[in-house]
């Protein structure tokens, strides 16, 4: 058919779609990714929209052609572009934006490769009743479709989420299974693969783009019918969806940190409810805003007690820091020495790479801060530098004070590498791993180092929140938090709950086989009501004490947030363009609505931007967020070009 047009749009912040004429449109449909000329520049596009006439505000002549297809075959259809039109509207992105989310990002599809359909092995586990009653809540309840599943670390969630999804695949459905890290991803993996076989597909940014596209197309085609990955493989193009599982729900790496700054747990109610599929959520640790949902019956709870394996609750103490030597105390030392003489493992975290993290001048007072950023720099010793983690700035450790010259002046605090070091030499003859984004790399190399360690390979795993969730190692009697105060100072309204949550999930690897479990947490706050609840593993005193202060100072989940956050190179500049959005805010408020700032961010600089930010707080989130969007659009007809501007719907952290 000749002289058809299509609709493209590109991943880019524009909000519109362009149109293109192609003589010959046989090939080309919705679906497909194409080249075009775009500016001075070639880009792809993504077909979501095909016509017979072209607008009427477009000259014929000034109506551009498409160069190339790129895609033999459709790699999106109407429900992935409805997806992406309402992750558009409620994250306030382009569709192009959200389809380069959605989407691989390879340029040209491997040849596909046809994978018979394999049948479901029947390798399940004996399941307890605790755990028995939670499947057959999951897959005979007619009413409820969202489910938590809130059982202590160690009581088998992924038996019960496995089961579920057997079920499901049973019946003709597909299910989506969502983790969130990497080590947890490779965990799954291997046992749904040895489940599911051929029906099992893997998404995670450890793939290459070809092999991510390759599995994307066996989704899109029903060869895959349980996709296992972290965040993003919430958009995969399952077939007839009928489960969606969170493991570890709490986690804050489900929220990204680019636009579109989605939530995996958001994408997945709104999917859950579009497709009639069940959503079960799991965690040890539930999120705040989960465990409100459980109490007002939006969500129906399903309750795991009791570890299986052998294993007991582990004995859980708070030891001081205070008038310690070093970073390890004398009692987390001697239960270390203890642990390894009865051949048995420990793991020790701290969430915290480098060697120190804070430069100060005891003379003066100067502190060592990135040129480019308002953060500390952190000492890396094995490669002698001091480095931002925020930039990537690196800077020679000074041999004197640069503003004084005085020589009482180094870096202080702790990180993994320290703690490596005195663990060698305290513990010479044991044997030692440490697991950071430092020794790690990439996802198969973690994977390897997690593998060695289950087997037995090492005697003391040390490692930052890589080690924290999930794991399961058979030959753990004793863990250690080795500070579990960082973080917990953080300006930021989810401080409390993240330190919380860490410090219980990390105690939860201790004695998941063993009966004698310990976990020993260093901390100098011994009598903070925090600690105190954590080392109880006091989950729901937490929980119900944190509802109360955010309802008594209006945080989620008794309010919803909208956060607009602006940087530039000058300072002057963007102090401006804050208080221009913002006064543009205010009178489209509604009446259970206000707003914070405009004022600096807590980390005020990050890569020579200087950064400012407000946020809007309301009750519903309907009329906020159609505030935000009337501000935005007002906003961005006139804003300057040199500051830049995100948006954050319901932001899990403020910094």
């Amino acid at each position: 058919m000749d002289n058809r047009y299509f609709d493209l749009a590109f991943d880019i912040p524009v909000k519109q779609t362009f149109t293109y004429k192609i003589d010959d449109a046989a090939h080309a449909g919705i679906g497909k990714r194409c080249l075009v000329p775009f500016g001075r520049r070639q880009m792809i596009g993504y077909i979501v929209g095909e016509r017979d006439t072209i607008p009427s505000h477009l000259e014929p002549a000034k109506v551009k052609a498409i160069q190339e297809l790129v895609d033999q075959e459709p790699l999106f259809d109407n429900r992935d572009i409805a997806l992406a039109q309402w992750l558009a509207d409620f994250y306030l992105c382009g569709i192009g934006e959200a389809l380069g989310t959605i989407l691989p990002s390879a340029r040209h599809l491997p040849r596909a490769s046809t994978i018979a359909a394999e049948e479901i092995t029947d390798a399940a586990l004996a399941l307890s009743d605790e755990q028995q009653r939670a499947v057959d809540a999951i897959i005979g309840g007619q009413d409820a479709k969202t489910f938590y599943l809130y059982g202590i670390t160690g009581s088998g969630k992924t038996e019960v989420f496995l089961c579920a999804a057997q079920a499901l695949l049973n019946l003709g459905k597909s299910v989506i299974y969502l983790v969130p890290e990497i080590a947890l991803t490779q965990q799954t993996e291997k046992a749904i693969r040895k489940r599911f076989g051929t029906l099992a597909a893997m998404i995670h940014s450890g793939l290459s783009t070809g092999v991510k596209l390759k599995e994307w197309m066996r989704i899109r085609h029903g060869e895959a019918r349980i996709v296992v990955g972290p965040r993003s493989a919430v958009f995969a193009p399952v077939q007839n969806l009928g489960l969606i599982v969170i493991d570890e729900e709490h986690d804050g790496s489900y929220k990204s940190g680019e636009t579109p700054r989605f939530n995996a747990r958001q994408v997945a109610m709104h999917r859950s409810a579009v497709e009639g599929a069940r959503l079960v959520l799991g965690s040890a640790t539930p999120s705040l805003e989960a465990w409100n949902m459980m109490i007002q019956g939006s969500m129906t709870r399903l309750d795991l007690t009791k570890r299986l394996s052998g294993g007991a609750i582990p004995r859980v103490r708070a030891v001081s820091l205070e008038h310690t030597g070093s970073s390890l105390t004398a009692d987390l030392k001697e239960a270390l020495r203890q642990t390894a003489q009865m051949g048995k493992q420990s793991i020790l975290f701290l969430n915290r790479r480098g060697f120190a993290h804070f430069y100060y001048c005891r003379n003066c007072g100067y502190h060592l801060i990135c040129k480019h950023c308002s953060i500390a720099l952190t000492y890396h010793k094995e490669r002698s530098i001091a480095l931002c983690h925020y930039c990537g700035y690196q800077s020679e450790v000074p041999k004197a004070c640069p503003q004084c010259g005085s020589l009482e002046a180094g870096f202080r605090s702790f990180g993994t590498e320290m703690i490596e070091e005195e663990l060698h030499r305290t513990f010479p003859d044991l044997r030692i791993c440490r697991a950071d984004s430092d020794t790690t790399g990439t996802a198969k190399k973690l994977d390897e180092m997690l593998s060695l360690f289950r087997e037995g390979a090492f005697d003391i795993l040390l490692g930052t929140q890589m080690v924290a969730k999930g794991l399961n190692f058979p030959g753990v009697r004793l863990v250690g938090v080795v500070f579990a105060d960082t973080g917990l100072s953080m300006p930021d309204f989810r401080a409390a709950e993240r330190g919380f949550s860490l410090i219980v999930q990390v105690a939860g690897r201790s004695g998941r086989f063993s009966p004698d479990g310990q976990v020993i947490v260093q901390t100098l706050r011994p009598h903070d009501p925090l600690i105190i609840k954590a080392t109880a593993l006091d989950v729901e005193g937490f929980l119900h004490s944190e509802l109360a202060v955010r309802k008594l100072t209006g945080f989620p989940p008794y309010k919803r947030l909208i956060r607009f956050t602006l940087r530039a190179k000058e300072e002057a500049r963007v102090e401006a363009a804050v208080k221009e959005l913002a006064a543009l805010v205010q009178p489209l408020l509604p009446y259970d609505a206000d707003m914070l700032g405009p004022t600096e961010c807590p980390i005020s600089r990050i890569a020579e931007n200087y950064r400012c930010h407000l946020i809007l707080r309301g009750s519903t989130m309907g009329t906020l967020h159609a505030a935000a969007r009337r501000a935005y659009e007002q906003y961005d007809q006139e804003k300057d070009n040199r500051v830049y501007v995100e948006i954050d719907i319901d932001p899990v952290s403020l910094l």
